[in-house]
């Protein structure tokens, strides 16, 4: 499609301002199919190539978009050429130049947002459908974009972080491997028999079926507290996530419990013994009623 054809049709029927309006329609219509084009033929051809080469879905995700972001410049390149509005690249540089102080600092947090999701698809602290923590929040990822990733609350909230947010500080990913390691504080009396308390919490968790016989429980003193003797046992899982982590911690320490009250050991309640006298001052200045 050409420019000059067009508007001489154009003015053949007297339509105001025919050059104009001739590169206007010829640079749509070229980067419509241009873009039409690159998405139906080389997105697919991409994701195929990706997925030959065992991406995770969360690696494949950012490069189809940089992939897309392309199509779109190379559309807007052809459309600019065919409609005669001068070589793209130029009018780029020339724009580029003016507004290169006002975008720099316009951009500075889209920059860093973007480099720090680069960091995230090369890195792969975490992936999509991972639970990870960060800050005091907690959740599971459900999208990883250049610019934020986006994760559900376990309250069914949707969070969306900036991407600089959580490759700045600490994440922590619990079911990053295979295995997971829980630890639960069990408070006994002092009076109570510590090697039976620590059979019962033993005897539980290698009767539970979600934890894990290799690496076996163990059980710790770990605590001697001002009403309590601190036990912590030590659990392992397997294929972790955050229901089997909640589920599995609830079902053990409700097991551990019931056994502790069958034995008549006691989980002892924390208790304050408050001290001290009172003293009373100026009691010379009181003034004594006179004897009749």
């Amino acid at each position: 499609m050409q420019v000059q054809p067009l508007a001489d049709l154009l003015e053949s029927f007297g339509v105001p301002a025919a050059g104009s309006i001739a590169s206007a329609a010829v640079f749509i219509v070229v980067f419509v199919l241009v873009y039409v084009l690159g998405k139906a033929i080389v997105l697919p051809i991409v994701d195929r190539s990706l997925k030959s080469r065992d991406l995770d879905t969360h690696a494949r995700r950012p490069l189809k978009k940089i992939v897309s972001i392309g199509i779109v410049f190379v559309a807007i390149s052809v459309a600019f050429g065919l409609a005669e509005y001068g070589n793209f690249l130029q009018s780029l540089a020339t724009i580029a130049a003016a507004a290169t102080l006002a975008i720099g600092f316009a951009m500075q947090d889209v920059i860093k947002n973007f480099v720090a999701g680069v960091f995230i698809y090369t890195d792969k602290p975490f992936r999509i459908g991972d639970w990870i923590e960060w800050d005091g929040n907690s959740g599971v990822v459900e999208d990883i974009s250049l610019r934020v990733s986006r994760v559900r609350t376990f309250d069914n909230e949707l969070l969306t972080v900036p991407n600089s947010n959580l490759t700045d500080g600490v994440i922590k990913n619990p079911v990053a491997k295979d295995q997971l390691r829980l630890k639960f504080m069990f408070g006994i009396g002092y009076d109570d028999d510590i090697d039976k308390a620590t059979e019962i919490i033993l005897e539980e968790a290698r009767n539970h079926p979600e934890i894990m016989d290799d690496p076996e429980p163990s059980v710790r003193l770990v605590e001697l507290g001002d009403s309590s003797v601190g036990l912590q046992s030590r659990i392992w899982i397997e294929d972790p996530n955050r229901a089997d982590f909640v589920k599995t911690r609830a079902e053990y320490v409700k097991t551990v419990k019931e056994r502790f009250d069958a034995a008549d050991i006691n989980i002892p309640y924390p208790n304050r013994t408050i001290g001290g006298g009172l003293e009373m001052t100026g009691l010379d200045s009181v003034v004594e009623p006179a004897d009749d």
